[in-house]
């Protein structure tokens, strides 16, 4: 896909430019120091764009000091305003950060006046050559939308279209544009819908790609390069953001190596696949184990995504840290491997899928501790999602799969909901998992073997 150039600081988005690699913050944007260290250790991971979240019109202060100290410090890696509902802080952060990310539907529960809001953020960008990155995430598309389509990557799809063809009536083309999801199904389908829809209504604008809230270990990083990788190998997609619930310069390895393998800088460890009916064979010579992760998810991701094929065996062997070979023939580690790569493709289900946000500033707990908390107590669960989010503002609408959803409302204090309804509110952290627990035990459920 032939996408247009979008300038955010010093580097370019979209046309022949090579793939960005970005990646957030978790820290609170208002602890200047911790937000300034964090920069610069993902700056010098390689993250050639860093977004903070900016809650309220104080944080717009401290993202200018942390924009101050990075720049005196020789650090010119641009940075992104994440903004949500308030089209008044996104304005003021249009004028101190080179890009403002919005999901401008949630600007007002009116879609004439959020549009109107819009058209004076867009004024604003203009004046101050700042980019807008238009990010809908599966789950929170507002009810006229899904009143409309659904929560279907349709829905997705017509969203963005919606906005992007209010920016070419403004005549302003500074704008990438997102559309995330848990589910790595519904991600690629809602990229491939829109990057036709774009191509028949002549438009050009560069895409962000992501698997939103994949959570962390191994099958944060499967769903991620499933999702990223299977769209990357179609010519579709200009940045990458890799979203795990660990420290987020983790994030910035998996997707330099996705980018580079699509830049045909690196390629795959795979020294042989066959294809037995509807079973992949494939054989690998990994130089590491999180190289055979990420190789087989892009190397036989797409296959399973679009049902080429129904299974898969991993053989062959990758290096250990202290460099001895590990063989995977036959062995639990290559099932193991296998099983993982069918659930991120949605495919089968081994085990529980969970929806866990990387975090960032609004989140008010320990998320990457809670979440391995809920992991280890609900390990028996297979088939059931569950999810564990940072916060209110994004929580209940981006869990939109979950079966069970523990969300942080601050204060110390958690929402726990039953799909999309909250059951238990204000529950003390310290209390909540068990509660979380009782609830799922009381319900009826019986496990799924596929999605």
């Amino acid at each position: 896909m032939n996408t247009s150039e979008v300038k955010v600081g010093n580097i370019v988005i979209g046309g022949k430019n090579p793939i960005v690699v970005q990646s957030m913050c978790n820290t609170h944007t208002a602890d200047i120091e911790a937000s300034f260290g964090q920069c610069v250790r993902l700056y010098e991971a390689g993250a050639e764009m860093i977004r903070l979240t900016v809650p309220s019109l104080n944080d717009v202060k401290a993202l200018a000091e942390i924009k101050r100290r990075l720049r005196e410090s020789g650090i010119g890696v641009p940075l992104v305003a994440d903004v949500h509902f308030s089209p008044e802080i996104a304005i003021a952060a249009a004028a101190v950060v080179e890009k403002v990310r919005i999901n401008p539907g949630n600007f007002h529960k009116d879609h004439e006046k959020a549009c109107e809001k819009f058209r004076q953020l867009v004024d604003v960008c203009r004046r101050n050559g700042t980019a807008i990155r238009i990010g809908l995430n599966h789950g929170s598309l507002g009810e006229r939308i899904t009143g409309l389509y659904g929560n279907t990557p349709e829905a997705m799809k017509e969203a963005a279209m919606e906005w992007l063809r209010l920016c070419r009536e403004n005549d302003f083309h500074n704008v990438v544009v997102s559309l995330k999801a848990s589910n790595t199904t519904v991600m690629i389908e809602a990229y491939r819908l829109l990057a036709g829809a774009m191509e028949a209504e002549g438009m050009s604008y560069p895409l962000h790609l992501g698997v939103t809230e994949a959570g962390n270990g191994d099958s944060g990083r499967m769903k991620s390069a499933v999702g990223i990788s299977a769209l990357l190998s179609e010519g579709i997609g200009d940045t990458v953001r890799v979203s795990l619930t660990e420290d987020p310069v983790n994030e910035i390895p998996v997707a330099r190596y996705i980018a580079d393998r699509y830049r045909n800088i690196i390629h795959s460890s795979m020294s042989g696949l066959e294809i037995s009916g509807k079973k992949a064979v494939a054989d690998y010579s990994a130089p590491s184990r999180e190289r055979l992760i990420l190789d087989m998810s892009c190397d036989l991701g797409k296959m399973l995504v679009d049902r080429k094929i129904d299974d898969i065996e991993i053989k062959g062997s990758y290096m250990s840290d202290d460099g001895a070979p590990v063989s995977l023939d036959g062995t639990e580690e290559a099932a193991y491997f296998a099983d993982e790569l069918l659930q991120a493709a949605r495919r089968r289900f081994y085990k529980p899928e969970y929806i866990a946000c990387p975090g960032c500033g609004r989140t008010m707990y320990n998320l990457e501790e809670t979440f391995n908390e809920v992991k280890k107590r609900t390990a028996h669960l297979k088939g059931m999602v569950i999810a564990v989010m940072g916060c209110i503002v994004n929580g209940p609408g981006e869990m939109a799969d979950a079966d069970w959803g523990y969300v942080g409302e601050g204060n110390g204090k958690v929402t726990i909901y039953k799909k999309k309804t909250p059951v238990l509110k204000h529950i003390p952290e310290t209390e909540a998992i068990d509660r979380l627990l009782e609830l799922i035990g009381s319900s009826d459920y019986s496990a799924p073997s596929s999605l």
